[in-house]
């Protein structure tokens, strides 16, 4: 079949339903974690105080990159990856679990963002407490390596079988030799995404499943905003919150 230039498509946004702790919560992960700016803000939208109160934040946007391919004529690919359960009925299957969990037939797994160094942001996102399911891993088809976070659930709750992707093309052979050598250290049993979906079923099989920030980090974090709506949140508020975040980390790994 002919493809028309028309289903040229790409992904121009992605919209999210969050839990009230959630949605203030990603506020500080995309400012923090993402390294989103207030310029990357594109628009806030709240519902007016009634008596007296103050604004509730309803909605925001933000802008997570721009990315710029190598060569002008460098494809910058929008890709959709499906996955069903492939478990016999009545056996554990994850996928089947996250789709009954939610009385659904069709969820949204995982978002992946792709970054030009997944090394330096991989040890950024853990130094501030961010947890992952993997170590970084080499798509055995494509490539790419990739690293799979815990799920955003609140703490105490069921899991919300939602996760990031973060991955990286074209990685170069000293970065490859070093990720190899990483998962040796850690002794991984699978180092492809067949690595990724086993876990994830341990995991769900367990009734264990990694949050993307422990408990204590996630209550600190909380704690730290207060009330605060989205846009009260100030410059200083999350200076002080990502010190907080690299020294629990630091600390916890201590112990």
């Amino acid at each position: 079949m002919k493809k028309h230039p028309f289903q040229n498509f790409t992904i121009d946004h992605t919209t999210m339903l969050f839990h009230p702790k959630l949605y203030i919560m990603s506020y500080v992960v995309f400012r923090i974690i993402f390294g989103t700016t207030p310029e990357d803000l594109l628009y806030e939208k709240k519902r007016k105080g009634k008596d007296g109160q103050k604004d509730v934040s309803m909605t925001y946007a933000t802008r997570l990159g721009e990315w710029q391919p190598k060569e002008k004529n460098d494809p910058l690919n929008t890709i959709f990856a499906l996955v069903q359960p492939s478990e016999p009925a009545g056996t554990p299957s994850h996928v089947r679990t996250m789709l009954e969990g939610h009385d659904a037939v069709a969820h949204v797994q995982h978002l992946a963002l792709r970054t030009p160094d997944l090394i330096a942001f991989h040890k950024h996102c853990v130094e501030r407490g961010v947890q992952f399911v993997t170590p970084i891993l080499k798509d055995d088809h494509e490539n790419l390596i990739q690293v799979f976070s815990g799920e955003w659930f609140l703490p105490g709750s069921k899991s919300s079988g939602f996760f990031f992707e973060f991955l990286q093309r074209d990685p170069s052979d000293s970065e490859l030799a070093t990720i190899q050598k990483a998962n040796k250290q850690s002794w991984f049993r699978d180092e492809t995404f067949l690595g990724l979906y086993d876990e994830k079923e341990r995991e769900y099989q367990s009734g264990n499943v990694l949050s993307f920030f422990k408990k204590d980090l996630f209550e600190a974090i909380l704690a730290k905003v207060g009330d605060k709506q989205v846009y009260e949140i100030t410059e200083t508020d999350l200076e002080q919150i990502e010190t907080m975040m690299i020294e629990m980390t630091a600390k916890a790994n201590k112990t």
